[in-house]
């Protein structure tokens, strides 16, 4: 009989098997045909909602009622030396969510390029390379005063000029990055499969500190005044100094940590693989709650009010009170859900896969606003 501690880690390898097979899957590896997957959440800016579908568009919605406005179809074979097979031919994956900032919406894809789009006409402004492709892009880019951050499969972490998609600087990790930066002030916070969380310079890509872990980093840390706040593929969920990196307090919980948290009055929401979201006080890392939602959580929460808003694996929608620690279910998806949640005006954005959905749903009246199936 499976220990318990071995039982999770065997969710937690089901699990990522699943992550890592999606984008096996976008590498052409099982040949033309096969419907490519992918994670990525929405982006809400003024009244349109941003997305990219499993079928490789950039999806722009109007947020009032979920009719569309444009779609840019991307383009290009898969890029050779990442999980997949070299120079195979396959459907653009959209694995990282846009951001939207100067008019443009920023868009990174696993074909290996970064997109600026017009946000209003969906025409294309640049992409990055300019002609050929990096290795697998992930994580989804940041975008902070007159440049675009991300980072590749080939370990790189790039800065732009958002203007024209020139490099600012490029800083080499030791292994894949499929985190999504985090800009505070003038510092960039990512984490790397060589186990590194890497502080940069904003400036010149200069490593101001770095912290390593016993596991990969896939998720975008939290970053408060003073700290940050990570978990890790070790099953340890960190609280670092944000001005030395130094170890303020470790968790560790019986699944990996893949999503980012959250923080709420004091009380840091972190997600894991072992089917909980744990409740952790910010300045001791002591355990106030947990929270069991009866499958994996890959998909980052959301805030809404005094809520947070978290959904499993399988697809059910959660709410949990803040205030309270009360949970209570919102919705049944009945889909996968691997993507970050995202927020706006009150209202939950979740991409599902499987039926390939985007939900609008209102917590305060538990109702679906609307919602947008990609054909």
């Amino acid at each position: 009989m499976l220990s318990r501690s071995r039982l999770l880690s065997a969710k937690g390898l089901a699990l990522l098997a699943v992550l890592v097979a999606t984008v096996v899957v976008l590498s052409g590896c099982l040949g033309t045909g096969v419907r490519p997957l992918g994670w990525s959440g929405a982006a809400i800016s003024g009244d349109n909602i941003y997305f990219g579908s499993m079928d490789g568009k950039l999806v722009a919605l109007d947020g009032a009622n979920g009719n569309p406005l444009w779609q840019l179809p991307l383009e290009g074979a898969a890029a050779s030396g990442g999980i997949g097979c070299a120079g195979a031919a396959a459907a653009v994956g959209i694995y990282g969510t846009p951001v939207v900032a100067d008019g443009l919406v920023f868009l990174s894809a696993y074909n290996g390029r970064l997109y600026a789009v017009n946000a209003d006409s969906g025409s294309l402004r640049w992409q990055f390379p300019a002609d050929g492709y990096l290795l697998p892009i992930i994580g989804g880019p940041t975008v902070a005063g007159d440049r675009v951050y991300f980072g590749s499969s080939e370990g790189d972490v790039y800065a732009l000029d958002v203007a024209n998609g020139d490099i600012v600087w490029q800083v080499k990790t030791g292994g894949k990055v499929w985190a999504t930066p985090v800009i505070d002030g003038d510092t960039l916070y990512i984490g790397s499969f060589d186990k590194k969380l890497y502080a940069l310079s904003t400036a010149d890509g200069s490593i101001k500190w770095q912290f390593e872990a016993d596991g990969a980093f896939m998720a975008s840390p939290l970053v408060t005044d003073t700290t940050v706040y990570v978990g890790s593929l070790d099953r340890r969920f960190y609280a670092l100094d944000k001005e030395s990196g130094a170890v303020k307090w470790q968790f560790e919980a019986g699944g990996w940590f893949a999503a980012s948290p959250l923080i709420y009055n004091g009380a840091i929401y972190a997600p894991s693989f072992d089917n909980k979201i744990y409740v952790l006080d910010a300045e001791s890392g002591s355990k106030e709650a947990e929270f069991d939602l009866g499958s994996p959580v890959a998909a980052s929460p959301v805030l809404v009010g005094n809520f947070i808003i978290a959904a499993s694996d399988a697809g059910q929608l959660y709410m949990i009170d803040g205030d309270t620690g009360q949970m209570r279910l919102l919705e049944d998806l009945k889909a996968k859900v691997l993507a970050p949640l995202s927020t706006g005006g009150g209202i939950v954005y979740v991409h599902t896969q499987e039926d390939e959905t985007l939900y609008a749903i209102d917590p305060e009246t538990r109702l679906a606003v609307w919602d947008y199936i990609v054909k």
